[in-house]
């Protein structure tokens, strides 16, 4: 089937099998490396791209159910040689070790920041009367809970989110 994904900005037209997953679809046929195959079978996150700005596994998706849609990979993140804010409190904090997981962990929480903004409420969420969520520690892990760091940089991840949304870490 011919596909056209809007990837990192730039169109892409291409001729996949109908079965052909995002992410083997990133991988194999657009050479965006960046974006990991860990377990293949959507428990880990390290393939978690954004979709129109929302987090999604791309091994659990097929690259045709996203024909003219926006997708950002970790590539897209930074503008030139300017570092995305998550991307640069990831550094900043050490949110990450061997750094597998680091390119879903990253889009995942860039997605799971915009999803706090709009009020999108979690399993730990105390007061959902109000219009966004506080970010506390365990609002951030219960979020974030799709995306494993095999390496348990957690606390470390945890910090760079907040750096990132502006909270004192």
């Amino acid at each position: 089937m011919k596909v056209e994904l809007q990837v990192n900005g730039h169109l892409h037209s291409l001729m996949l099998d109908s079965r052909t997953t995002l992410l083997d679809a990133l991988r194999e046929h657009l050479a965006l490396t960046g974006t990991k195959k860990g377990c293949d079978h959507g428990q880990c996150g390290a393939c978690t791209v954004l979709i129109q700005g929302h987090r999604i596994n791309s091994c659990l998706t097929l690259a045709v159910m996203h024909h003219g849609q926006s997708i950002t990979t970790i590539e897209g993140l930074a503008e030139g040689d300017n570092l995305n804010p998550m991307q640069m409190a990831f550094i900043e904090h050490d949110g990450f070790q061997c750094g597998y997981c680091t390119s879903g962990q990253i889009c995942s929480a860039i997605g799971m920041l915009a999803e706090t903004r709009l009020g999108m409420p979690s399993y730990v969420t105390d007061d959902l009367a109000q219009p966004t969520a506080e970010l506390t520690d365990a609002e951030i892990r219960e979020r974030m809970s799709g995306n494993i760091c095999r390496c348990a940089a957690y606390p470390n991840i945890v910090a760079a989110i907040k750096q990132a949304a502006g909270m004192p870490t």
